[in-house]
């Protein structure tokens, strides 16, 4: 390009241009010079977007389905056919002591029975006195299937509750009636409302103290539930359009929360360094955004790549729900860069007043105006036995980690419901009358001619591990037949899913061979397997993709190699101790916890979250930690200072987000108590002991080869510092 100089006096001095401001100083900028305009159009999207939810309402829908696995096969199968064991159902568990056949007890249940098939959402009703196999061997516990119009996850609470009441009627002291099912499963859910209360409470305890001010302490709360709820509003419209899980608003305002106060602490925590400084309000907001909001940029960026790689492992509903949490850290990445600088602008003299003041009252008693101390003597402490620190933390975190090698994966059933729920009464008490495995049965096809049907009941009725397999029910067009097979275990036990794999591996191939039909094995049980296996074979693939995009990215963000391995193993080891700690809690029933599978997808989701959130973590400190050695070349001082300038804002960070995650253990919801307590863990972990330990030890041993990068492989990266000017 070819530029002109402009003709100066002889001797007269050379006058640089100004340095350009980076894109997200002019974004700053922009907010505080129209900053009630910005405050305005957030509030608008907010206010509009939930009018839009309020007039439509949610259309979540759960679905587990996986394309080319044998259950979808299975369900194919019956529906081509014909088949009547294509429908949902649930069931009227009932008890009595004295017999379900006494002549008082047979009028009540047939009378109810009669009202329940009469309901909207029920297309039949099966009762236990015409099917002979629905009475148990003493005849004291029974049950009436009701057949409904449409699938489980369609049927509202409210619904499900009609059939509950309705069937309730006959109850008396002596005939005691449940409800058993997935859709009764609903009636038991809890809202979890007061734990996003409780989180974001704690969050403000934890603010005020660090910013000895309710205002400043509130700010990055209000612009965490401006971004959530604008999300929320959203995604309850879209969930007309794309399937969207029924849990996702959960994980989203867990997610959200968390990483929007996390996102905004950050930022404010250095416009707060800035005006202790002596910074105007104006140059604070705009240094803030400059350096904390890159750390924002970047760590968001990785969230969200993490998360849209899951839609490519093609798991039913779990796309909706990452495509919905990268639309949420989409949106607190936003307000954060947008909203914040705005409310900074409207409270920056109050805050330049309010933080200088306390600076020089610290000044005063003899401390720096900045604090720190107690984190550079720490930082210092390190720096003295960085090999010792390094290896005792990774020893126990490397043992915390180990329990994760025998994680199962595979989902709760009303097995797993509160005690008290009728779901979880109807499960116990059908396993007392006709066995564990009668809550886990196994839908197994012939597709063949009826020889075929026969000779696969018989088969199975021979098999180990199954209790019992009932007669070949034909299809409507007689070329495909249905036997249920009733393990000897329960559904979530591991005997269920080794027999599901016997059965598909070597005993129907081998009966396949005797006869001219196709064997298949289905339901509900076996669709768990199948998508724990699936979920297990592809998320090597998906890590492997998520760490290397990272490991490219911070190459290019820190001009290093060490760095970015260094930073990709210790999150592998973060999320390997969270995955560890809760398969002791929840699989192995540490604390009294009762003990079943881990839900199939949480691994994988806890996985592309926590690997980005200690990215936003790595960078904040690695950052501060490049800003003191690009200043001072010395490796040592620039990591005791960079600890020093972020310790409190880190732990701070972390603190909010495990109340955030951890008041959702509060709830009943054994999904939510799992997710909560995983990340609750992993940002303790990479918070705590990664960041404030690991890392300034490796730093340490590192030294100036920390910032090695080969000459060549730095001038073909490309740059992307958005702190550099020019």
């Amino acid at each position: 390009m070819v530029t002109t100089t402009p003709v100066r006096g002889v001797g007269s001095p050379a006058t640089p241009p100004p340095p350009r401001k980076t894109l997200l100083e002019r974004t700053a900028g922009f907010s505080q010079r129209h900053r009630w305009t910005a405050l305005l159009l957030w509030t608008v999207i907010l206010v509009g977007v939930w009018g839009g939810a309020s007039a439509v309402g949610d259309s979540y829908h759960d679905d587990f389905s996986l394309p080319g696995t044998e259950t979808q096969q299975t369900l194919e199968v019956l529906e081509e056919h014909g088949s009547p064991q294509v429908g949902d159902s649930v069931e009227i568990v009932l008890r009595d002591e004295a017999g379900l056949a006494g002549a008082d007890t047979k009028q009540r249940v047939t009378a109810m029975l009669d009202e329940v098939a009469k309901l909207p959402k029920v297309a039949q009703v099966q009762s236990p006195y015409t099917e002979g196999a629905a009475v148990s061997k003493d005849g004291t516990i029974g049950y009436a299937t009701v057949v409904l119009k449409g699938k489980t996850e369609d049927m509202e609470k409210a619904d499900t509750q009609q059939i509950l009441d309705t069937a309730r009627k006959a109850q008396t002291d002596q005939l005691q009636v449940e409800l058993g099912g997935d859709a009764a499963r609903k009636i038991a859910e809890q809202e979890s409302g007061a734990a996003e209360g409780t989180g974001m409470l704690a969050a403000l305890v934890i603010l005020a103290i660090m910013f000895g001010t309710i205002i400043a302490a509130g700010l990055p709360i209000i612009t965490a539930v401006f971004a959530v709820g604008s999300t929320l509003g959203g995604i309850v419209i879209v969930s007309h359009v794309f399937t969207i899980a029924s849990y996702t608003p959960y994980i989203l305002i867990l997610v959200g929360l968390g990483v929007g106060i996390d996102y905004a602490l950050l930022i404010f925590a250095r416009y707060r360094a800035e005006l202790i400084k002596g910074a105007s309000p104006e140059d604070a907001s705009a240094k803030a955004l400059d350096i904390a909001g890159r750390t924002v940029f970047f760590a968001g960026c990785t969230v969200i790549v993490a998360l849209l790689g899951l839609v490519a492992l093609g798991l039913g509903s779990l796309q909706g729900t990452a495509v919905a949490l990268a639309l949420t850290v989409l949106v607190t990445m936003l307000a954060s860069l947008t909203l914040l600088p705005s409310l900074l602008a409207i409270f920056g003299k109050r805050f330049a007043r309010q933080f200088t003041a306390k600076a020089q009252k610290r000044v005063a008693k003899g401390k720096s105006a900045e604090g720190g101390a107690a984190w550079r003597k720490w930082a210092t402490g390190v720096q003295r036995r960085p090999l010792a620190g390094l290896l005792l933390a990774v020893v126990a975190l490397g043992a915390l980690a180990a329990p994760a090698l025998d994680m199962r994966l595979g989902f709760a059933d009303a097995g797993n419901d509160p005690a008290a729920s009728t779901s979880r009464r109807a499960y116990d008490l059908l396993a007392d009358g006709f066995g564990p495995g009668f809550n886990g049965s196994l839908v197994v096809v012939a597709e063949g001619d009826a020889q075929a049907g026969e000779a696969l009941s018989a088969k199975l009725n021979t098999t180990p591990g199954i209790a019992a397999a009932t007669p070949a029910f034909p299809a409507n067009d007689q070329k495909a037949f249905t036997v249920i097979v009733f393990p000897t275990s329960a559904p979530q036990d591991a005997e269920t899913s080794d027999l599901v794999h016997e059965l598909r591996d070597n005993v129907l191939p081998d009966l396949a061979k005797q006869h001219e039909a196709t064997y298949l094995v289905g339901g509900a049980t076996a669709a768990v397997v199948d998508y724990s296996d699936t979920v297990a074979k592809r998320m090597p693939v998906f890590i492997a993709i998520v760490v290397g995009l990272s490991l490219v990215l911070l190459v290019i963000v820190f001009r290093s190699i060490l760095i970015p391995i260094k930073a990709a193993l210790l999150n592998l080891l973060s999320i390997g101790s969270a995955l560890g700690a809760m398969t002791l809690v929840f699989q192995k029933g540490m604390f009294g916890i009762e003990p079943g599978p881990i839900e199939a997808f949480l691994p994988i989701m806890i996985f592309a979250i926590v690997f980005g959130l200690s990215m936003d973590y790595e960078i904040f400190l690695v950052s501060r930690v490049r800003e003191e050695w690009d200043r001072t070349k010395e490796a040592d001082t620039a990591i005791r200072e960079g600890v020093a300038h972020t310790g409190s804002v880190i732990v701070a960070a972390g603190l909010i987000m495990i109340s955030v995650f951890g008041a959702f253990m509060l709830g009943g919801d054994r999904m939510l108590q799992q997710f909560g307590f995983g990340m609750a863990v992993a940002v303790f972990v990479d918070a705590i002991i990664i960041r404030l330990l690991i890392v300034p030890a490796a730093m340490q041993l590192m030294g100036r080869k920390a910032w090695w990068i080969p000459a060549g492989l730095d001038r073909a990266l490309p740059k992307l510092n958005l702190e550099k000017h020019g």
